[in-house]
């Protein structure tokens, strides 16, 4: 608990703001956490990934309106990166490439969504003697879930469902068996799937049946909508009558190509502030519900005696706006959406935390290397092993470069960020050390001319390394703004009566 004191005490307290904490390179504690000596054994390795989850959400990373005491404990034991991105997406369903790039080690510009003829991590790490396990969300066929895992329980193929009636199924001799309603809320039924796991895997080291490691992977669904929490978890969030999130906006202020779609229907525009107040306790009302799953899941490998050899990874695919901006979802390349967690915990891993550039497709070497095996060539994660051995990080990135489909690039370095709309013609420079909420557009700021000439630059210089052809601008221009006052929305069939009830009639 000390050291969860003492990450609230270097990142101060804010609600759904973007802003970064002080320190630029690595802080890390006097010693690894309790039980965290390194092993000769190979490490078992749990990988809890959220789906939605802004990386302000997180008690102990300094957002003292949500209780997130598990995860808390995970930064209080492991290692934060608090500047983590997702490497932008390809589609509006941001989720498909996001996973797709962890489970490859490549950008989506490098490798198709469905990974196609490319190695995927759990399938290098069973050809090295890991036991595989899936549960949970998957959103990238199932041919390719087929390609990746051979053994899973409650497995959802999807990219949304009632958190009340996920349909889930197994795999069995290679296909999927036993469809079925899942009869728990989402992030409790796959919790219990791996909780299973974990004691088998216990059972079997126990008896002298089984010597292996194992890869859990545990995708859910939550916190994406419906945001429909158990009643207590979201009545807890609207008793506190929390605060608007520091860059609400009743409208996004232009059209940024990407207003109208699934996620930006689940409120009416213009958003009233009672309405985004209302969707953000639903919102963090799931995230306390996953936190606890989390705790349940730490207790069982405490319990198991499997805690002390095991890297535990807790991340998200992206984030979210959920108000900010005038937006509720992340199709946008604002630091609400584009940032998300990524905490890792285990052995020979101390406390501490950076502020380096790190994408979510790190993990794919990362977690090779943890489990001893040799990641394959063209892949462009890197090893996030440095931060924490103490041998010395080698040069890293000193900038992020964002693309989301053909309407969207940006790029970051340390204070600045340009953002491009190449369709309207339009660009956004903020400086986030003064800004981190990206309220101030500097663009047609004289004094920040250079600044936006050296961003574009850099900008491009990413676009030609990736392989990007997007132009940065058009010949014919679609209007700048646009006004969706009384435009019409339909629920999706994902959404349950009350949500519809409350949000649409």
């Amino acid at each position: 608990m000390d050291r969860v004191v003492a990450a609230l005490a270097i990142v101060g307290a804010t609600l759904l703001s973007c802003a970064a904490p002080e320190a630029d390179g690595p802080v890390a504690g006097a010693a690894p956490a309790a039980g965290a000596e390194p092993q000769e054994a190979r490490p078992n390795i749990l990988f809890l990934f959220a789906d939605d989850q802004r990386a302000d959400t997180i008690r102990a990373w300094g957002n003292e309106l949500i209780d997130t005491p598990n995860l808390d404990r995970l930064v209080g034991e492991g290692w934060s990166f608090r500047r983590n991105y997702v490497f932008g997406s390809n589609s509006g369903a941001v989720c498909v490439p996001s996973r797709a790039m962890v489970l490859t080690g490549r950008s989506w510009m490098r490798s198709p969504n469905s990974m196609e003829g490319v190695p995927t991590l759990p399938r290098l790490l069973e050809a090295a003697g890991y036991r595989t396990f899936i549960t949970g969300k998957w959103h990238n066929g199932e041919e390719a879930l087929l390609r990746s895992f051979d053994r899973g329980t409650a497995i959802y193929l999807g990219g949304m469902a009632d958190h009340t009636q996920t349909e889930v199924q197994d795999i069995e001799d290679g296909g999927m068996v036993r469809r079925r309603v899942g009869e728990k809320f989402s992030s409790e039924l796959f919790a219990d799937a791996v909780i299973e796991f974990l004691g088998e895997q216990a059972a079997a080291e126990a008896s002298g049946e089984s010597e292996q490691p194992f890869f859990a992977y545990v995708p859910f669904t939550a916190p994406h909508d419906p945001r429909q929490p158990p009643p207590e978890y979201r009545e807890r969030y609207y008793e506190r009558d929390l605060p608007l999130p520091a860059n609400y906006m009743p409208q996004h202020p232009f059209d940024n190509g990407a207003l109208i779609l699934r996620d930006e229907n689940l409120a009416a525009w213009p958003r009233t502030e009672d309405v985004i107040r209302d969707q953000v306790a639903e919102y963090y009302g799931l995230i306390t519900h996953l936190d606890e799953q989390v705790g349940r899941i730490l207790d069982a490998l405490d319990e198991n005696g499997q805690a002390q050899n095991t890297i535990v990874v807790y991340a998200a695919d992206h984030g979210l706006s959920v108000g900010s901006h005038g937006l509720l979802g992340k199709q946008n390349l604002y630091e609400h959406s584009m940032r998300c967690p990524l905490i890792i915990r285990g052995p020979g891993i101390p406390w501490g935390m950076t502020n380096a550039f790190t994408y979510l497709y790190d993990l794919f070497p990362t977690l090779l290397a943890a489990g001893g095996v040799e990641a394959p060539p063209g892949i462009d994660g890197r090893d996030l092993a440095p931060f924490w051995s103490g041998g010395g990080v080698p040069t890293w990135r000193k900038s992020v470069f964002l693309p989301y489909r053909d309407v969207m690039r940006a790029v970051r370095d340390d204070r600045f960020k340009l953002i491009v709309y190449p369709q309207v013609n339009h660009r956004q420079l903020f400086d986030l050390t003064e800004d981190p909420d990206e309220l101030e557009n500097l663009i047609a700021d004289p004094d920040h001319k250079e600044t936006a000439a050296r961003l574009e630059a850099l900008l491009e210089g990413w676009q030609t390394a990736m392989g990007d052809t997007v132009p940065l601008s058009v010949a014919d221009p679609a209007p700048l703004h646009r006004d969706l006052t009384g435009t019409e929305r339909e629920p999706d069939r994902w959404q349950p009566d009350w949500i519809v009830e409350k949000y649409f009639d």
